[in-house]
């Protein structure tokens, strides 16, 4: 029996459960998207390269009050099926070395266009630059009214899929949520994820541009909130970089007196640092025409530039002379070198943000359809839904997976 489709988001969940559901030819598929063209929030992922999926993506890289309800919609699109699936679009990939996957051209208008040419269906019917403005169930069917004023009638499914409130800049909306409110639904508490954390403004600024590795550990008091490792780009409101996003949602949720503890040379012991800065400071240079400073007591280890911030943090003056460093100033600088505290005032927000943390309330969708269990006629799929993954494309797996799921199952 046919029966017409409404897809609320075209974005890339959107755009790949409207795909999915025209495979069936009873389905008229409608697809809504309130910018003017869709998939623009995809370009901006993975600094503009996409990276549309991971080889890891598996139930333990996301999150949520219920982090166990994306395992059936991985486990039925997994993976290896997504990359199936968009080289029969025409799409080549490559695989990073660490399990991140990107279009071969290393652009996401790649993956983009070759969703958008898959979408010029006979059966689908583009509705972009205009959003839903309000949903309502009416005996067996639903009807849409439209911002610009238009309505739609005698709708048989509907799939919301118009993705967080992250990244307000590039299509980012609440609309998703009001529309699943305004049916009964419910939410979770959002807060940005995968964005910049910002710290006190003492020493990020005079370190702005600067790239280290470190250990990062995210506490309240002495309670350990989170923790990573990796590359870090201090700015100059805070800290940015893979290592920084990935415990991101725990500074966005963990609320106040937070602090941020570098470990800037993780490979080594404080008593290994601390020997190393002693044979530093002992050093015999009688052919060096100037006498060192205590400033350059990191030099070879550390970026100049931070070697001189932890040398001011430890109270002790960068221009000193470096032979005139004392046992104490040395195990001072050793024990800041293994633990650097930021404290945490903050985070970019949802406009820089790359994912929500948070949204509707997975316990009342069923996990193997992604069906509303209040609403029979109702899905739900991507960001929208309390799940947010790790960075590294793990988010764009779940779009993918819910998406599919979704949109084969009405």
């Amino acid at each position: 029996m046919s029966q017409t489709v409404l897809i609320v988001g075209g974005g890339a969940a959107g755009m790949l459960a409207a795909l999915t559901a025209l495979e069936d030819p009873q389905n008229t598929v409608l697809l809504s998207e309130r910018q003017a063209r869709v998939g623009r929030k995809l370009l901006s992922t993975g600094n503009g390269r996409c990276n549309l999926s991971n080889l890891h993506a598996a139930p333990h890289h996301y999150h949520g009050r219920d982090p166990d309800f994306c395992r059936y919609a991985l486990e039925q699109f997994p993976v290896s099926s997504t990359l199936a699936y968009f080289a029969a679009l025409g799409l080549e990939t490559v695989t990073e070395p660490d399990g991140k996957i990107y279009p071969r051209s290393n652009m996401a208008n790649s993956v983009l266009d070759v969703l958008r040419y898959a979408l010029e269906h006979p059966r689908l019917h583009l509705l972009s630059g205009d959003g839903v403005a309000d949903l309502r169930k009416k005996g067996d069917t639903f009807a849409a009214a439209f911002l610009s004023g238009e309505k739609y009638t005698n709708i048989d499914k509907v799939i919301l899929a118009c993705g967080g409130a992250a990244g307000s800049k590039v299509g980012g909306v609440l609309d998703g949520y009001k529309l699943a409110k305004s049916l009964g639904h419910h939410r979770t508490a959002l807060y940005p994820s995968l964005v910049q954390i910002k710290t006190d403004p003492t020493y990020p600024r005079a370190l702005k541009g600067v790239k280290t590795p470190a250990r990062l550990t995210l506490r309240r008091g002495s309670r350990v909130l989170a923790e990573n490792e990796g590359e870090i780009l201090f700015t100059e409101y805070g800290v940015s970089g893979p290592a920084v996003f990935e415990i991101s949602r725990y500074a966005s949720t963990g609320g106040d007196g937070l602090t941020l503890h570098l470990d800037l040379w993780a490979e080594k012991s404080a008593e290994k640092i601390l020997c190393h800065l002693r044979a530093r400071r002992d050093a015999k240079k009688a052919d060096a025409p100037t006498e060192q400073t205590a400033g350059t007591i990191f030099a070879g280890v550390l970026h100049s530039r931070l070697g001189q911030v932890v040398v001011k943090a430890a109270g002790l003056s960068p221009a000193a002379a470096l032979r005139a460093l004392t046992e104490q100033d040395l195990t001072l600088l050793a024990g800041l070198c293994k633990d650097f505290p930021l404290p945490v005032t903050g985070t970019c927000g949802f406009d820089q943000a790359q994912v929500t943390a948070g949204g509707l309330d997975t316990s009342e969708f069923d996990p193997h359809t992604l069906q509303s269990r209040l609403i029979p006629g109702l899905y739900a799929c991507g960001e929208l839904l309390d799940v947010d993954g790790d960075c590294g494309g793990y988010n764009l797996q779940w779009a993918w997976s819910s998406a599919r799921l979704a949109g084969r199952l009405l």
